[in-house]
């Protein structure tokens, strides 16, 4: 007990709330568990200030890092949302927040798997129709090598795995962004769109509640808005301010 009030100490002074999430007391596994799980080509300290806000509101936070630019989804999908439910432990309901590349990890899977154990599910910024941008660039110098394998099946073609995913069978929410700091990937997405993916291609058929950010792709996990959204879904299955 001493160790870990040391190392929840130290996590508050540098500034890691990674670590701060990942040693919280469990309080007897009586605390609900969120997985989060970061986008291509980015890590799990992407979702440091995420982690750290649901794990303030009493939350058990697995923050799960991935090889996202390595392997193809049908391999990075097993790989990072099994490593979630393990660090979760038990049988108990388990909750996802996903940015990107994240979300399309989590329906793989639980299209193929028993998603029994899954709670709510909130998806940042996630393709569900493909990204136009990955057909119109992929074929430029060294977007394989930026994106990996599973960044060639983000897009609208025969690879895209969104397309070929019907809509879950949990419950979920989608926030999507509306402001780029990508000009020239913007350039060849409809409008409004986060800098990587549209507006319109983050919707999916049974969404639980809908939501539109000033946000851009890049950061829209570390939006205090969309932090607060996020708290608010996974307590109440809506976006909408509870009012007692």
């Amino acid at each position: 007990m001493k160790l870990a009030i040391v190392l929840i100490a130290l996590a508050l002074l540098s500034g890691n709330s990674r670590l701060f999430a990942d040693t919280m007391p469990k309080a007897g596994g009586s605390a609900a568990c969120v997985v989060l799980l970061h986008g291509l080509a980015r890590t799990a300290q992407s979702m440091d200030e995420m982690a750290g806000a649901l794990s303030a509101a009493g939350y058990r936070v697995a923050n799960i890092s991935y090889p996202s630019r390595e392997h193809r989804i049908e391999e990075l999908a097993p790989m990072a949302v099994e490593e979630g439910l393990e660090r979760c432990g038990g049988d108990a309901t388990v909750h996802f927040v996903t940015h990107s590349l994240g979300g399309i990890l989590v329906r793989y899977y639980f299209s193929k798997n028993d998603s029994s154990r899954v709670g709510r599910v909130v998806m940042l910024a996630p393709p569900n129709q493909g990204s136009a941008a990955v057909d119109a660039m992929q074929d430029l110098v060294g977007f394989d090598w930026l994106n990996g394998p599973a960044g060639l099946q983000l897009g609208k073609g025969e690879e895209s795995i969104p397309l070929n995913l019907d809509p879950p069978d949990f419950e979920f929410a989608v926030i999507a962004g509306n402001r780029s700091i990508d000009p020239i990937t913007s350039a060849v997405l409809p409008n409004p769109d986060d800098g990587k993916v549209s507006v319109a291609d983050t919707r999916l058929a049974g969404m639980a509640d809908f939501r539109v950010i000033t946000v851009s792709h890049a950061y829209i996990m570390q939006d205090h808005k969309v932090i607060e959204l996020v708290q608010r879904f996974l307590t109440h299955g809506s976006f909408a301010e509870v009012v007692d």
